[in-house]
């Protein structure tokens, strides 16, 4: 049975939670891909397009398409997408509405810890890819503390409370991976781990942006003042921060990538 289901529907706001974090993972991403010029691309979960847009910055793509189930999201990816190389539709990662061998690469960004079904999208990603082309991922290590909010989420769990988690944390786990990647018949697979680091000005421009994650917002609105106040003292000892000093955080994703066989 599913749970309560994560909902992103402030693409500002999640620019700035999740955003900056996308891009700094994505760099080191891409850096490891190096994929070809030219390639048509499908954005699985594209969100507010912060990964389509460095895409198109680092890639030189031919076309790329975002799906997101998401409106609002779209809506901000459309709004900061500048290179008039991608497009946006509302759709799902686990019924592409596409056509078989309709693009040379598919990747899904931060995304398949958030699908109920990833092994329905995986084997959707590897269907609507050409024979020979990419499917590929990076995803934070949601089961062994690679999420960059796990801080709050971890002191949230001490507390006593339940916050929402997604429905498939396990299938970012990197054995995980390559068992999805195997079973979608795809070949040429590799892994590696993307450890990454994000300075905030001080430790309120951290607690803030971690704020708009959607289902840290949905579990500080249940807690009382003083509860607040508890959890961001606890939060503040946990990572070491000076009140007004800039803090540095680490977050650990793993990546893969494979091939439809020719």
């Amino acid at each position: 049975m599913v749970g309560p289901q994560i909902r992103f529907e402030d693409g500002a706001g999640y620019e700035r939670m999740m955003g900056t974090w996308s891009r700094i993972a994505g760099q080191v991403f891409l850096d490891w891909l190096t994929p070809a010029r030219g390639l048509r691309w499908i954005d699985v979960g594209c969100g507010n397009g912060a990964f389509t847009e460095l895409l198109a910055e680092r890639c030189a793509p031919a076309g790329i398409l975002g799906i997101d189930p998401s409106e609002a999201q779209l809506a901000f990816a459309r709004s900061r997408h500048t290179a008039d190389i991608a497009q946006f539709q509302k759709g799902d990662a686990m019924a592409l509405p596409f056509a078989d061998n309709s693009f040379d690469a598919a990747v899904m960004a931060l995304v398949i810890f958030f699908v109920p079904e990833p092994p329905t999208a995986i084997a959707e990603m590897a269907r609507v890819v050409r024979l020979g082309g990419l499917v590929v991922s990076y995803a934070w290590d949601m089961e062994n503390g690679g999420f960059p909010n796990e801080p709050i989420l971890a002191e949230m769990r001490a507390m006593g409370l339940s916050p929402t988690r997604p429905p498939s944390p396990a299938a970012s786990r990197a054995e995980n991976l390559r068992t999805l990647w195997s079973e979608a018949g795809l070949g040429r697979i590799e892994t590696r781990e993307i450890t990454v680091q994000r300075t905030f000005t001080d430790f309120e421009d951290f607690w803030g942006a971690a704020l708009l994650g959607a289902s840290i917002k949905a579990t500080v609105a249940t807690m009382a003042p003083e509860q607040i106040e508890q959890l961001k003292e606890s939060v503040r000892a946990q990572i070491g921060a000076d009140h007004s000093k800039p803090i540095t955080l680490s977050a650990r994703a793993n990546a893969i990538q494979g091939r439809v066989p020719a």
